[in-house]
């Protein structure tokens, strides 16, 4: 048996009492050892700080203090974590089962990234759906042209190809630190399994306009222009696809 690498999990939250507790129960009841957890919280005012209390021994790093944003947050959590990987799990998303991690290094445990598919719930932690952008069977750099094709949260990474987040992006930094590793990455591993629940309606979806539009000048920066700008109609008939698919056509049924 290969010798299994310390994994850091990272857990950014602020105001998340009611979220809280069921990620960190899905990475401290890992059956995987080497783990390293980390918690950055950004001085939460609800119940969060109480909800973390009990677990605080099981936990090796944990701050509560202000910061400029859930990337600044996260890069905190970057600079202190130890570990050979690198996986963030915020608050409301979870490990997918207790076996995850322990699968994904009982053979191959010397690739700079692992990545799989997600499964999407709602605010009580029920399944919604698998995610509908499928997670290609081999992952490039070249395959981030069509956006995020894997979810932040189902991908591993080697801590040395990382970089921090760029904060200059809000809503969609997390893109551009996954292409970054790409470029540095040789050995990428498809797990072909679910690693996390992902909890929806997040940031993101909230913002839908800044969210594009940053993404829009990620993949300018790493891809071209003329690429880009051609590849976005396609994201706009996927849009336009969804929309009826979740909208149009059951109002219809129901008519």
């Amino acid at each position: 048996m290969p010798q299994q690498p310390t994994i850091s999990i990272i857990t950014v939250v602020y105001n998340g009492e009611s979220l809280i507790e069921r990620t960190m129960q899905s990475v401290l009841l890992q059956s995987y050892s080497n783990i390293e957890y980390l918690i950055i919280d950004g001085v939460s005012t609800d119940g969060t700080l109480e909800k973390i209390q009990p677990y605080k021994s099981k936990i090796n790093y944990f701050v509560s203090e202000p910061d400029s944003g859930i990337y600044d947050a996260m890069n905190k959590g970057l600079k202190a974590a130890t570990g050979e990987y690198v996986w963030f799990m915020n608050a409301g998303d979870t490990i997918y089962n207790k076996d995850t991690l322990s699968t994904i290094f009982k053979n191959a445990t010397d690739a700079d990234i692992y990545y799989g598919d997600t499964e999407e719930v709602d605010v009580d932690g029920k399944k919604v759906r698998m995610r509908r952008m499928k997670y290609p069977e081999n992952l490039s750099f070249d395959s981030f042209k069509m956006g995020m094709v894997v979810s932040h949260q189902s991908i591993i990474i080697k801590k040395e190809i990382t970089s921090l987040y760029n904060l200059k992006y809000l809503i969609s930094s997390d893109i551009d630190w996954v292409i970054n590793a790409l470029k540095k990455s040789h050995k990428i591993v498809n797990t072909k399994q679910t690693l996390c629940k992902y909890l929806i309606g997040g940031k993101a979806r909230k913002n839908f306009i800044r969210s594009n539009t940053e993404r829009f000048f990620i993949l300018v920066k790493h891809y071209g222009f003329l690429p880009t700008l051609m590849n976005h109609f396609v994201f706009l008939f996927r849009f336009v696809r969804f929309y009826i698919i979740a909208k149009i056509i059951p109002s219809l049924e129901r008519n």
